[in-house]
């Protein structure tokens, strides 16, 4: 039964209730929500709630019915404090919220999600972006394996007979990072070495070609597993939880989040050529947009217009058929358009509103010179409509390939993400460079990019073949300059799908046959490649800034 509001209670601002929603079985439940706004129409009051420790895209407003007023906690009263202009401090807190500051203050340092669980959103004062990117109840972040034999069940079935692989270390550097070990796959910095306590180190690991052999064997003893700490210097963590607030890209962090209308959609609905799309956050559209009950976007150059007849008109004037820019890739119905934000700036503003509607932590709109975006669209009779994109900059100095990426809703989960994240990786190639993304991803982008590592890096150990009769080698170096993936995502994705482990005196790679044959199954499903041959792709040296 629906639990209905007291109306003799007033529900304001901070106050966090049960709140009744459906979740993916359609099935009704009562998560914990904080009222973020309180709006009067004729006749009701309408809330605006935030599902605690869920994704803010599942934000909503919802009717007093909804509400269940016998577990109403009301906000926990502040001492208004004068700020430097003379304006009182903040709004009262919710209940528990300076438990959560703290929490926040915590996730700068905390290792990974609790295995199984939903991972909140942070929500701190400065706060990076997203591709991450931003988790979704919907979606759990999957957690990094444990040590144990039920973790590794969790990624795959209990592991038959195996195929085994032999990592080279190429360097003491490769080695210092496969023997700093943490139990859950986070970055710690090594301890020093106290007076009277001696390290035992592995046999053969200090040499500077040391190898990793790859042989197969069968009913051999488990070993621990092998967690590869990021460097000391990257500014993220594996997990996609920043550790320090970003300075440069498309994710600097700015104060925008601390203000309550941010937190909320101002969108209602967004109409692009055929397809009619729910925001999921706050995009900085002009205020007197905001109010209408749809948004009309051309799909060619993304221009915003407040009504039908408006589009109707702007129609007849638009001559594009196709983003601006150089068509760079052509196979089948699938282009992809490379976009100069400096040289298309409108256009690159508007595709930059457009995708702050589904990227949470997104924060740079306006100065898109720094950046290119390649653009994926799907070509028909009517012209080349928007698929969804990636941008990066110009000149990155910690090797990004991506700065945001985007597959828009209608376009998801159709292959089209793993299309967009191998072009990146394409482009990193043909620029003879390694790349990742920007951290931290979103929720979305770190299922995807995960996959697309998982998926690329068994398909490089699957077609190894023995040498001399030896088992197969290979070293980390080796498959990043395969695949241009960076040398710490090879290790993440062999860490995250358990497959490292130290057995007589060497570095191994056991694949099961269960692994083996859930990548085979997932590759008879990806039915969108990227064909090289198609690219037609010369990098630029943006160090000289005359060519800007």
């Amino acid at each position: 039964m629906t639990k209905m509001a007291d109306s003799s209670v007033d529900v304001v601002e901070g106050c966090r209730l049960p709140v009744l929603r459906k979740n993916q079985e359609n099935e009704d439940e009562w998560p914990l929500a904080e009222i973020l706004s309180v709006k009067e129409i004729p006749g009701r009051k309408l809330y605006y709630v935030h599902y605690i420790d869920f994704n803010k895209r599942l934000d909503e407003w919802v009717t007093p019915d909804r509400l269940d007023m016998k577990k109403l906690q009301f906000p926990k009263k502040e001492a208004k404090t004068p700020t430097k202009n003379g304006l009182p401090g903040s709004r009262p807190s919710s209940p528990e919220r300076e438990v959560r500051k703290s929490l926040d203050l915590n996730l700068q340092t905390a290792t990974a999600p609790s295995r199984g669980k939903t991972l909140p959103t942070p929500k701190r004062k400065a706060e990076s972006v997203s591709l991450a990117t931003q988790v979704s109840p919907a979606t759990p972040v999957p957690s990094l394996p444990g040590s144990t034999e039920a973790s590794q069940a969790s990624v795959y079935p209990a592991a038959r007979d195996t195929n085994t692989f032999t990592l080279k270390s190429s360097s003491r550097e490769d080695h210092e990072q496969l023997t700093s070990l943490t139990t859950n796959g986070t970055a710690r910095r090594p301890m020093p070495n106290q007076p009277g306590r001696k390290r035992k180190q592995p046999p053969n690991c200090g040499g500077t070609d040391e190898i990793i052999k790859v042989f197969q064997y069968n009913n051999s003893p488990r070993c621990a597993n092998v967690y590869l700490p990021p460097g000391e210097d990257s500014q993220d963590s594996s997990d996609g939880i920043p550790s320090a607030p970003r300075m440069t890209g498309s994710l600097v962090s700015d104060r925008s989040h601390d203000d309550i209308v941010t937190r909320m959609k101002n969108i209602d609905c967004i109409e692009l050529g055929r397809h009619r799309l729910k925001p999921w956050y706050f995009s900085p559209y002009p205020q007197e947009l905001t109010t209408l009950p749809i948004l009309y976007l051309c799909e060619f150059c993304l221009k915003y217009l407040k009504s039908l007849k408006c589009l109707q008109r702007h129609l007849t004037k638009c001559n594009l058929r196709h983003p601006p820019g150089n068509e760079i890739y052509r196979k089948g119905t699938i282009s992809f358009f490379e976009i100069d934000g400096r040289k298309n700036k409108t256009y690159s503003q508007n595709l930059c509103l457009l995708a702050k509607c589904f990227l949470d932590h997104k924060t740079l709109y306006y100065d898109t010179d720094p950046f290119l975006f390649y653009v994926m669209t799907e070509y028909d009779s009517k012209g080349f409509h928007i698929v969804g994109y990636f941008s990066k900059e110009k000149e990155s100095t910690e090797d990004y390939n991506v700065a945001c990426i985007l597959t828009l809703p209608p376009y998801q989960r159709r292959g089209y993400g793993k299309l967009l994240i191998e072009f990146s990786y394409e482009l990193s190639k043909v620029e003879g460079k390694t790349g990742t993304p920007e951290k931290p991803l979103s929720d979305l982008g770190l299922l995807s990019y995960r996959s697309y590592w998982s998926q690329t890096i068994l398909e490089i150990l699957m077609d190894l073949k023995p040498d001399n009769g030896e088992r197969p080698q290979i070293t980390i170096n080796e498959i990043s300059e395969i695949t241009s993936v960076k040398k710490e995502d090879v290790i993440s994705t062999l860490q995250y799908l358990n497959l490292i482990n130290y057995y007589k005196g060497q570095y191994i790679l056991t694949l099961s046959e269960d692994i083996v044959e859930g990548h085979e199954r997932a590759m008879q499903k990806r039915h969108l490649r990227i064909d090289p041959k198609c690219l037609h792709f010369t990098p630029k040296d943006w160090s000289k800034r005359g060519k800007w």
